[in-house]
């Protein structure tokens, strides 16, 4: 089941970013929810509840949003999760985690626990005062909680097993650490730097999975 969600999430980015702009979804293939881990590209307000250094809940941000009201995406209007989230036909928009008005059937239909100015390297988030993709996932285990907790451990196991997730991250670490403060440049150059990244890229996947396979059941 896992490689079919990532399997289709390649397609669904072919689709997308086609000179149609739009996405035919295979008909085997039923999307129950949008899940997003990253940066600035995938957060659409959750630096709106934390102390973070980056902020997009003023003008001109959202002005072409629905109601044009600033949300926290860094985009005049929808961001790519929405884009996705609508194009699969699961909802509109991808709301964030932290936003204290999301209600259960937002829960069953998907979330983002993005924050911009996040990375892959820890001291990317020390600077940004961002949320670190280790707290991220920390966030998504509580969400399968919820999940479980308020539809039950075989529909939860639906949602999650039919999902399709998103992970955006590592500009930061170069724009924001790497190229901004010597401490990175003291250790690594920039291929070693590179493939430090990798390696925290990989551990993230791996820690992901395991978080999973720690509720979805196998297929049979």
């Amino acid at each position: 089941m896992m490689e079919m969600v990532i399997l289709f999430c390649l397609y669904a980015c072919f689709c997308i970013s086609s000179s149609k702009g739009t996405m035919n979804q295979p008909k085997n293939v039923s999307v129950q929810a949008v899940l997003a881990f990253g940066d600035s590209t995938m957060d659409p307000g959750n630096n709106n509840y934390i102390k973070a250094l980056f902020k997009a809940n003023f003008p001109p941000y959202g002005k072409d949003f629905m109601g044009g009201t600033p949300t926290g995406r860094f985009s005049n209007g929808k961001i790519v999760t929405d884009v996705f989230a609508k194009e699969l036909g699961v909802k509109e928009y991808l709301p964030a985690y932290l936003d204290p008005s999301i209600q259960d059937k937002d829960l069953q239909t998907g979330v983002s626990f993005a924050s911009a100015g996040s990375g892959y390297d820890p001291l990317t988030t020390t600077i940004t005062s961002a949320i670190p993709l280790p707290v991220q996932l920390d966030m998504f285990k509580q969400y399968m909680g919820k999940l479980i907790k308020k539809n039950g451990k075989e529909v939860a196991n639906n949602i999650i097993s039919n999902s399709v997730f998103f992970i955006s991250a590592s500009s930061n670490d170069f724009l924001l650490n790497y190229f901004s403060f010597p401490t990175r440049r003291s250790q690594y150059d920039v291929r070693a730097y590179n493939d430090m990244l990798v390696k925290q890229a990989v551990g993230f996947v791996q820690a992901w999975k395991s978080q999973i396979e720690a509720v979805v059941e196998p297929e049979m």
